[in-house]
């Protein structure tokens, strides 16, 4: 009794694996946001310097004075940390449950693009993980650039972001690493949102499909949107 007692108990404090699919897709759609709004704040590159540094001013200066300056900007920071260690959480939850559950079994491996797009995520999502920390530590943090070479903000306020950016990527591993990095973000997001739906139970085609669409066209539009930056800078066209 004792034992079977502390089962059950431990199967109440077990998540289910319906709330793990739930918390993954709630944060997934979180980082889809930040990322398709971060690349919108990124396209101010193409009005020059003077764009990109007051926009990277601006975020830093949201509901001042009201909101202690960098307040927003550290508030988004907390909410996109704690979905990272949920997203992270869940997903590894869900791999390690998938894995008891075929034993020692495996489904025979199809090569669509879909079941590629599943099979890649876990990795997909730790490459990208590692991408997030080194491009923290480069344009945010200022570790990555040789010493010197990265320019913080003055005290005035001023905000290099157009100077740091071109700095970063004008270093041909740099804008490569970049480039990769959006197209895993591309499939990870493309996939992601197409479970999804299945995920809070959604159940018609119609809506699938568009939904499903609605995912393809955001995924494509972060590629072109960020993968095209890095690039231009090694073209010479932004210096």
């Amino acid at each position: 009794m004792v034992r079977a007692e502390e089962a059950r108990r431990a199967r109440v404090r077990r998540p289910s694996t319906f709330a793990l699919k739930v918390t993954m897709a709630v944060t997934g759609l979180i980082f889809v946001g930040y990322v398709f709004v971060h690349m919108i704040g990124n396209l101010k590159i193409y009005g020059g310097a003077e764009s990109l540094d007051s926009y990277a001013r601006w975020l830093r200066e949201i509901g001042y004075p009201l909101i202690p300056h960098q307040g927003v900007l550290w508030a988004l920071r907390v909410v996109l940390l704690g979905s990272l260690v949920a997203h992270v959480v869940a997903s590894l939850v869900l791999w390690v449950r998938g894995r008891q559950a075929r034993g020692r079994f495996r489904r025979r491996r199809t090569t669509t693009p879909t079941a590629w797009a599943a099979r890649t995520m876990l990795v997909g999502g730790l490459l990208i993980l590692a991408f997030v920390i080194v491009h923290l530590l480069d344009l945010t943090i200022g570790q990555g650039l040789a010493p010197g070479t990265y320019r913080h903000p003055d005290a005035d306020g001023t905000i290099h972001a157009y100077a740091n950016l071109v700095a970063s990527f004008s270093r041909p591993w740099m804008a490569a690493l970049y480039v990769v990095s959006m197209l895993v973000i591309a499939v990870h997001i493309w996939h992601g949102w197409r479970t999804v739906a299945q995920d809070v139970g959604a159940t018609g085609a119609r809506l699938r499909a568009v939904w499903a669409t609605v995912g393809a066209l955001i995924a494509l539009a972060i590629v072109v949107g960020n993968a095209l930056i890095p690039i231009l800078v090694q073209a010479g066209v932004f210096t």
